[in-house]
C-alpha cells in the first residue's frame, strides 16, 4: 500500500475515532489540528489503525511522529514489509 493509499484510508478511521464527518486530512494534519485529539483519542486512533491495517506499533515508532503523514509512512513501510 502506498502513503496516499494509506492516508485515504485513514480518513474514516481518523473520522470514527472523533465522531467527526468533516476531519479532512492531509499529511501535515497533527494533534492540535484536530478537535478533541488527547491521549486518549490518540491511543483509539493507534489500536484502530493497527486492527484496520494488521500491523503492531512499538513505542518508539509512535514517539517520532509528527504528523499524520509520517503515521501514514510508518503504517506504508510495515505493510511493505521496509
Amino acid at each position: 500500500m502506498t502513503e496516499d493509499e494509506v492516508l485515504k484510508a485513514l480518513h474514516p478511521l481518523f473520522q470514527d475515532v472523533f465522531d467527526d464527518d468533516d476531519i479532512v486530512l492531509t499529511p501535515e494534519t497533527s494533534a492540535p489540528d484536530i478537535e478533541g485529539w488527547d491521549s486518549l483519542a490518540h491511543v483509539s486512533l493507534i489500536v484502530a489503525a493497527e486492527q484496520r491495517f494488521g500491523v503492531k506499533f512499538r513505542t518508539a515508532e509512535l514517539e517520532s511522529l509528527r504528523n499524520v503523514g509520517h503515521f501514514a509512512e510508518l503504517i506504508s513501510s510495515k505493510l511493505n514489509g521496509v
